[in-house]
């Protein structure tokens, strides 16, 4: 059985950018044995596999897999799978802007795929969410001792860390400088012995108020034990966490706030990601994630 695929950077317009994501547009004949091998043998971040939806309130569903497992809610994956629906013309772009509802374990994600004048698509996915925000966090000298900084790296005037759980936990963590972040190092032992016993989170999203590009708001990357010392990986599923997290300072008030984050360097695989969040006190948030996208390779590849 052979199977057509792409793969499809995206929160960037330029190739060899961004995130790299593996796509199967055409994947109902596939089990999940074949999936996990399929993503194993492209070796990326991540894979979406997109199938016919049983629900009458989608389009389509999606299952994302890592070359390890079965992944949740993928951020990046999603703004991918409908990059190629609406490239390929698995879904009609009759107007500027066309709406899909995609489903992933269960949840129900909004997308708008909007058709720009020089024939490039914008995608944007919609996330409803009431975040779980805990204040008790560890303290900045051991959370700078898990990252390899110096304790007064780990500042800033107007953000605090805190854990912060949508989709999954994450500790969110603010930096002091670009630099910073840049610098951090997981220290795996420093992190099993001061922090891992009192937070739940696998995940460290950390970020500061300054980057080296124009035009951004914030710079983020993510960290912690199953993530490689010297990988930077996709950060579109932290989003929702992280916008619950902004709407937890006091100075981010009721109304809309847009903001662009970036990811990786000038030098190396940036990523650009335009973000608005309708924060809404005391009620479920809502969180517009979107960006470009651009077609690298397409391709067969035969499934035993």
């Amino acid at each position: 059985m052979n199977q057509t695929y792409y793969i499809v950077d995206v929160f960037t317009d330029r190739v060899f950018n961004g995130a790299q994501i593996g796509v199967f547009p055409e994947a109902d004949a596939l089990n999940a044995k074949q999936m996990q091998l399929l993503a194993r043998e492209l070796n990326l971040s991540d894979t979406v596999f997109i199938l016919k939806s049983e629900n009458s309130e989608c389009d389509f569903k999606l299952k994302v897999y890592s070359p390890i497992s079965e992944r949740n809610f993928v951020g990046h994956a999603t703004i991918a799978a409908a990059y190629v629906l609406g490239k390929y013309s698995y879904v009609e772009l009759k107007q500027t802007h066309t709406e899909v509802t995609l489903e992933q374990d269960d949840n129900l994600i909004d997308v708008i795929i909007t058709n720009k004048p020089d024939d490039e698509l914008f995608i944007q996915f919609n996330r409803k969410m009431h975040p779980v925000i805990d204040r008790y966090v560890p303290d900045n000298k051991d959370l700078a001792a898990a990252l390899s900084l110096d304790e007064g790296d780990i500042a800033s005037a107007r953000y605090n860390t805190l854990l912060v759980a949508c989709d999954l936990p994450y500790l969110i963590v603010p930096l002091r400088s670009f630099d910073a972040v840049r610098r951090a190092v997981f220290n795996m032992k420093q992190w099993s012995t001061s922090v891992a016993p009192v937070s739940p989170a696998n995940e460290l999203l950390l970020f500061s108020t300054k980057s080296d590009l124009n035009g951004s708001n914030f710079h983020g990357r993510l960290v912690g034990p199953r993530i490689g010392i010297d990988e930077d990986p996709p950060i579109g599923s932290s989003m929702p966490a992280f916008a619950g997290y902004l709407s937890a300072h006091e100075h981010i008030r009721e109304g809309t706030h847009s903001f662009v984050i970036d990811r990786g360097t000038l030098e190396q695989r940036k990523s650009v990601l335009s973000v608005e969040l309708v924060n809404r006190e005391g009620r479920e948030n809502e969180i517009r994630v979107g960006g470009p996208a651009v077609l690298v390779a397409e391709g067969k590849i035969s499934i035993p």
